[in-house]
């Protein structure tokens, strides 16, 4: 009778790995009450820290301008450590690039938003980031290149 390995896909840590935020115009910007300009520039990506278990680091940048003037810039580092063991490769890069992220991306916008009102601003609530549509794009475009290559 042969033994069969289980699966192990588990979260053991969230935590902010770094975090930073600016406001090069206080105390003048709180006197200006037009609606601000919110840039989200959102990446990814996994380490393995030992055999498996990896490290997905979620990194934002908030950039919230009015007209040229800065309001403020927010940096953050959402990270947590994923336990993956006996998953066959393809289903791990479904992990990394779809489940670590969506797994974190509620803590890194309830952070935004806590951070914002803690500054002294209105909250500011990110919309939903769909990760599987990222990494579809992504696919594709590896694959365009592997084809523009070979061509």
């Amino acid at each position: 009778m042969s033994e069969q390995t289980q699966s192990v896909f588990s979260l053991d840590k969230i935590y902010i790995k770094d975090i930073s935020l600016e406001i090069p115009n206080a105390p003048k910007i709180f006197l200006n009450r037009e609606q601000p300009n919110i840039e989200l520039n959102i990446s990814f990506n996994s380490t393995e820290l030992d055999p498996g278990v990896y490290q997905t680091t979620l990194h934002a940048v908030v950039n919230a301008k009015i007209g040229v003037e800065q309001m403020f810039l927010i940096e953050i580092d959402q990270a947590g450590i994923f336990q993956m063991q006996n998953i066959p490769s393809d289903q791990l890069q479904l992990l990394h690039n779809i489940e670590c992220p969506n797994i974190l991306f509620p803590y890194l916008r309830e952070l935004v938003s806590d951070l914002t009102t803690r500054a002294g601003f209105l909250p500011v609530v990110l919309a939903p980031v769909n990760f599987a549509y990222l990494y579809q794009q992504k696919q594709q475009a590896e694959a365009n290149a592997t084809s523009n290559t070979i061509n």
